[in-house]
């Protein structure tokens, strides 16, 4: 099987979907501008700099949603779609993610963000096979903060993926994988695909990709 991998925020998005979505949240009323801007900000630079706590961010990115309840909660990334997500998916992506598919390649996303913000986008990018944060639920039913199993987020995107890949019955040997990302905090799986692809890469990511021979790809004509 030929698999095509890709990370979401800034390899096939221009944007940090998570970041964007806190920062609508603020334009909702559901945050305090000030204190919840500066919160998110920090999280996001301990993303950057590969220091995240992802527990302690999810706790956090996710209240600001969990507190309006289910309803509230999908009308407002309704929203989110139309207003920030649909003007930020570029040409660019779309006919990537497009020559995979005509090439016969099973296309995934593989993203640290959560599953209540990237499930919407995976499936306005085309895209059906989702790896990303999933989160755990209360007896209700209803998202409580915490994560379910392993996060999708530096090694854990090479376990989730062996986890898939068991699921299909398959292992690594039975792929030939490409895997499209942007940050340095993906070097775990970019080390185990067939073909690491930097792209869009961060200053740290962009050296590695040099030392080692991988093409790097700039997706995006303007950032």
């Amino acid at each position: 099987m030929k698999l095509a991998l890709f990370d979401l925020d800034h390899t096939l998005l221009p944007i940090d979907s998570d970041h964007a979505w806190g920062e609508f949240t603020i334009t909702l009323g559901w945050t305090d501008p000030v204190e919840f801007a500066a919160q998110n900000d920090a999280f996001y630079a301990h993303y950057q700099a590969g220091t995240l706590d992802i527990h302690d961010y999810v706790r956090f990115a996710t209240e600001a949603f969990r507190v309006q309840g289910p309803d509230k909660a999908a009308l407002a990334h309704q929203r989110f779609m139309q207003e920030v997500i649909a003007p930020s998916i570029r040409p660019e992506a779309l006919a990537l993610l497009e020559r995979h598919r005509h090439a016969g390649d099973r296309l995934v996303i593989v993203t640290a963000t959560n599953e209540f913000v990237t499930r919407p986008i995976a499936k306005a990018l085309g895209v059906d096979e989702l790896i990303a944060v999933e989160l755990a639920r209360s007896p209700d039913g209803w998202f409580n903060g915490e994560i379910l199993g392993v996060p999708s987020m530096r090694e854990g995107k090479v376990q989730r993926l062996q986890q898939w890949l068991q699921a299909q019955d398959l292992d690594w040997g039975d792929v030939d994988s490409t895997f499209y990302s942007d940050s340095s905090n993906d070097l775990p799986l970019l080390k185990c695909v067939n073909h690491p692809v930097a792209t869009n890469p961060d200053a740290n990511l962009r050296a590695t990709a040099i030392t080692n021979g991988w093409p790097i790809l700039e997706l995006f004509s303007q950032q």
